[in-house]
């Protein structure tokens, strides 16, 4: 199964390299790469936070198994679209790539989010996760909401005008959010439940 979700994450990859062989990406094949690479990085990062409420909501197990393979791909296509900026929008000008970032809010939070999510790739493995322990660990995974919701902000501030894609992200995302808050929420007062009794006998 990882394999197959694997080879699913990677076909956009392969039909824009085919579209980019073939000549076939229209007048502007740059900002279709760009745009392509980004649009995936976020469906991706999508697809990866809704790997635990799926497994919570279905029972099955095995969903964690993709959980890191999809964020590691994810991140993959991150970085194809950051160096798609850097390579061929900008030639790697250094000069014009910090004016950039500095002057254009979109820009600025392309590279915030990509800057979140480079931790989480470089801590993926499990020796990382032993060495930061369990805990920490998946406190400092939690900064792929973050990540994920500079990204929406980034694609919403890039098209400017037709916002129901990144409208539709940020919509899932605030979904997976409320689940997530909801799912805590009702642990903690099933901890609260099974204190009262305890608190109860020790005052008797």
């Amino acid at each position: 199964m990882r394999r197959i979700a694997c080879i699913a994450a990677l076909l956009p990859l392969a039909r824009l390299a085919h579209g980019a062989w073939a000549g076939t990406l229209g007048a502007n094949p740059i900002e279709v790469i760009t745009r392509a690479t980004g649009e995936w990085t976020l469906i991706l990062l999508l697809v990866t936070l809704s790997v635990t409420p799926l497994r919570r909501l279905t029972g099955l197990n095995w969903l964690l198994r993709l959980r890191r393979m999809l964020g590691l791909t994810a991140f993959f296509y991150a970085s194809l679209h950051l160096l798609t900026y850097l390579w061929l929008d900008q030639f790697f000008d250094l000069a014009a790539i910090a004016k950039d970032i500095v002057k254009r809010p979109f820009i600025t939070a392309g590279f915030t989010a990509f800057l979140l999510l480079l931790p989480l790739a470089i801590t993926s493995t499990d020796a990382m996760v032993r060495r930061l322990g369990g805990r920490r660990w998946l406190a400092l995974h939690r900064l792929a909401y973050l990540a994920t919701a500079i990204g929406v902000l980034h694609y919403w501030w890039l098209v400017k005008a037709d916002v129901r894609e990144p409208f539709f992200y940020a919509v899932v995302l605030a979904l997976l959010l409320a689940a997530r808050v909801a799912w805590r929420m009702a642990a903690a007062r099933g901890a609260m439940r099974e204190a009262r009794p305890q608190v109860d006998r020790t005052v008797r």
